[in-house]
């Protein structure tokens, strides 16, 4: 771990940095043209980086662990109060096709790579198992394919270090490329024309999106008591059937497939709060502000994912492996972005299902909520959570195929 001014265990120091660069983010969001059109998600991450690549603040800490544990769990029912099951299902079927596709786009960018550095990166049939996983679910798989693979621990933390800069920087690729007039005209934009078209003409649609709405002390109560109810018995319920359902390499694929959905926190937690709102609709309908308090919980999540990408941590251990995973995510994205438009999927679709691949379904649904896409956030939560169960199997396939070479 590299020096930092501020060190791993100034818990108050780094929440306020936390919290505090949130707010900032979405202030200059809503008050800045320039800032809307760059987004609130894209200023917390680079703010983050920078200050992680200059060594003010530190790469690793327990506080960002407690942001992975509990605020992102929280926040994800809090932005699914309003969900609309059925609409939710309609559009996951959508979602689903070209989250495979791009799939088969990470798939073939591991081949694609392999073929090409093989010769010199040590243990590249293990790395390529372990990205396959991860770029494909995320980082359950990575632990997954590392442990099945028995991957060293050292190769494990270089490609760790490569895969967090790159997600970083192809999350603010798909965050940037809704501004682009090219892709605009490319591609149909339905979401993102809804909104324009919600915003009146308003120069900030950032701020037009977000009004003020009365919120009372009962509305924050309600909403933020039912989100931890919610997750404490998603989480309870996940955690029994996974240790009711067997799973592993000696268990056949039907109880490995059932252990995964009903055995996968985040996706128990989705379906839970979807249901909830479905039989209980007028309860939730009728509280204010939870989607408001959950967006400022991702935000927090958007620092987050930006302090771990250490430029002189790649340099030191593992530039070779950033080529590969680079051309991995390229691949994947051409392949996503060609098919979806030969398909005539939106930009919003391909977007959210590239990032779903590459960077899980949480930063999936955070991308969704940050560019107000609020009917995709739903879908892709639950497409992006399947993708851990997808993500195993092709880890596998890849990392046997590729070790008998």
């Amino acid at each position: 771990m590299l020096y930092s001014i501020i060190q791993p265990d100034d818990t108050w120091v780094l929440w306020g940095f936390l919290a505090g660069w949130a707010a900032i983010s979405i202030y200059l969001e809503q008050r800045y043209k320039w800032a809307s059109k760059l987004s609130g998600a894209i200023i917390a991450l680079v703010g983050a980086l920078i200050l992680a690549n200059l060594n003010i603040i530190p790469t690793d800490s327990p506080v960002y662990d407690t942001v992975w544990a509990y605020v992102v769990p929280l926040a994800i029912p809090l932005l699914l109060f309003r969900s609309n099951i059925l609409k939710i299902w309609n559009e996951s079927g959508r979602l689903l096709i070209i989250f495979l596709i791009s799939s088969i786009g990470t798939i073939s960018g591991a081949i694609i790579g392999f073929y090409l550095l093989k010769d010199h990166i040590p243990l590249l049939d293990k790395i390529s198992a372990m990205m396959t996983g991860s770029y494909i679910g995320g980082g359950i798989n990575f632990a997954a394919m590392s442990a099945r693979f028995d991957v060293p621990g050292e190769t494990v933390s270089a490609t760790v270090v490569a895969d967090n800069l790159l997600m970083a920087i192809y999350f603010l690729v798909l965050i940037l490329i809704p501004t682009l007039n090219f892709f605009r005209n490319k591609f149909k934009t339905p979401y993102m024309d809804e909104l324009e078209k919600k915003a009146g003409g308003n120069e900030n649609e950032a701020a037009s999106y977000w009004k003020r709405e009365d919120m009372s002390l009962k509305d924050i109560a309600l909403a933020v008591g039912t989100a931890f109810a919610i997750v404490a018995i998603s989480f309870k319920l996940a955690e029994i059937f996974n240790d009711m359902i067997p799973s592993g390499e000696n268990v056949n694929v039907f109880l490995n497939i059932l252990n995964g959905i009903f055995g996968d926190e985040y996706l128990m937690l989705t379906t839970l709060t979807m249901l909830s709102v479905t039989f209980f609709p007028r309860y939730f309908e009728s509280i204010n502000g939870a989607q408001e308090i959950g967006t400022y919980l991702i935000y927090i999540f958007f620092v987050v994912i930006g302090v771990p990408a250490s430029i002189p941590l790649i340099l030191q251990h593992a530039p070779l492996i950033l080529v590969f995973v680079t051309i991995m995510v390229f691949i994947n994205m051409v392949i996503s972005f060609t098919v979806g438009k030969v398909f005539k999927f939106s930009l919003e679709e391909i977007i959210l299902a590239s990032n779903a691949n590459i960077g899980g379904p949480t930063t999936a649904a955070a991308m969704a909520i940050s560019r107000g896409w609020t009917k995709l956030v739903g879908p892709i939560l639950l497409v992006g959570t399947l993708g851990y169960i997808i993500g195993n199997y092709a880890g596998t396939f890849i990392g046997v195929w590729f070790s008998n070479l």
